[in-house]
């Protein structure tokens, strides 16, 4: 009897000590839906500014940067604050991306209407059929003068009905100083001379000149040489190309001599005699000291990036972007003429699928042991980005572009 006294005192305690299950307490649909905490990814926590600062640390902790250097800066232009730095301060070579420079401060100091010209003037008097005196060629270095340029300006000799020039043939080529090549350049870089007179960007303007005369009829029985336009010379004819016409190959196709010729123009503006390399850099200058950084901080060597003595930061590339951006009469020029990733200029191969194709404008820029890229990106959410990222003392190329791509696709991901 005691022992069963024991079982039925056990039974009662478990009883007591087991809740009771009731309405209450049963789970109703609604709460079917409450998510546990513990379980939620934690990518899902973030927000998208912190995950992209996520994805961006976990890029650069990469074995690429034990041994190599990078800068990168990142800067939200809609919400108009930074989202990534890291080295931006560093001082590197900027390549191409150097090219950003000279577009942006060119279109800020001579604006998006400014041409670039070439002109053919004369001297003396037309006598009948014959000119007695001089004509002279004025290079404005113009790098998409051509062939259809040339033969139109000759033709204007024929539609004032001259067949033949007594006098010489003069090329003006002060527009710029005599360095055929830019400060810093390599000699194997294998380039044409930075001429003011070109035809299709070859230094050949004696031997064009020559065909166009003799396709046109015309005949000279003087020199042709270099020489200086008199003041009372006479105006027969102009060809020009917009600052639009310029910027499309020398952002899209990296071309340098288009990237020279209108950084000369920035020298142009002194009124000076000529235009020489120190003229041009000191207006990048002002304009970088615009940008409220310090001048003295940067090196501006020419106005293509081909020289290994320029030395830019990320910061300066983003703040040059972020002023373009601001400034609706630059941005307008600027952002049609950059590749675009996937689609187009240097960028055509790179980016080709994902969340970075077409969403990306961007310059590149390579030398040796450098790559560059430098522009604006779009990203899911619809804010507007502009970033520079600068990779030195790699030695494979495809090491800093992959990098890049992937920074990129990091940017317009959802």
């Amino acid at each position: 009897m005691f022992r069963l006294h024991i079982i039925l005192y056990i039974v009662a305690l478990v009883a007591l000590s087991t809740p009771l299950r009731t309405s209450a307490q049963t789970p109703c649909p609604a709460d079917t839906t409450t998510v546990d905490a513990s379980v939620v990814s934690e990518d899902s926590l973030r927000t998208w500014p912190q995950n992209v600062q996520y994805a961006l640390r976990e890029l650069i902790a990469a074995p690429l940067f034990e041994r190599s250097q990078l800068g990168l800066y990142v800067y939200d232009l809609t919400a108009d604050s930074a989202l990534f730095a890291y080295g931006k301060r560093q001082l590197m070579r900027p390549a191409s991306t150097e090219k950003l420079l000279t577009a942006i401060t060119a279109l800020a100091q001579l604006g998006g209407s400014y041409r670039l010209e070439t002109c053919l003037y004369r001297t003396g008097e037309q006598v009948d059929s014959v000119l007695k005196g001089d004509l002279f060629f004025i290079g404005g270095f113009d790098p998409r003068f051509g062939h259809d340029d040339l033969r139109a300006l000759v033709s204007s000799l024929s539609e004032a009905g001259i067949t033949r020039v007594e006098g010489s043939v003069c090329l003006d080529l002060s527009m710029k100083d005599t360095l055929r090549w830019g400060w810093g350049w390599c000699w194997d870089d294998e380039l044409e001379p930075l001429c003011p007179l070109t035809v299709n960007g070859h230094a050949n303007f004696k031997e064009a000149l020559g065909r166009a005369f003799r396709e046109a009829g015309i005949c000279y029985g003087g020199t042709l040489e270099q020489g200086h336009l008199p003041a009372d010379a006479i105006l027969l004819g102009t060809r020009s190309h917009s600052i639009d016409q310029i910027l499309g190959p020398m952002l899209k196709k990296s071309d340098n001599l288009y990237a020279e010729a209108l950084f000369y123009q920035l020298g142009r503006q002194s009124g000076r005699r000529y235009a020489d390399r120190e003229m041009s850099a000191d207006y990048v200058k002002q304009f970088i000291a615009e940008l409220g950084l310090s001048p003295e901080n940067y090196e501006v060597a020419d106005g293509s990036g081909l020289s290994l003595y320029n030395y830019a930061t990320p910061e300066l590339l983003v703040e040059a972007l972020r002023y373009a951006y601001r400034e609706s009469n630059i941005f307008a020029h600027l952002y049609p003429a950059l590749p675009i990733a996937g689609c187009d200029g240097t960028l055509r191969h790179r980016m080709r699928r994902g969340n970075a194709y077409a969403n990306v404008r961007a310059k590149t820029g390579t030398v040796e042991g450098v790559s560059t890229l430098a522009g604006y990106a779009t990203a899911a959410n619809g804010h507007r980005l502009c970033f520079a990222i600068m990779n030195q003392g790699i030695r494979r190329q495809s090491d800093g572009r992959r990098f890049q791509d992937r920074v990129c696709e990091v940017l317009t991901a959802p």
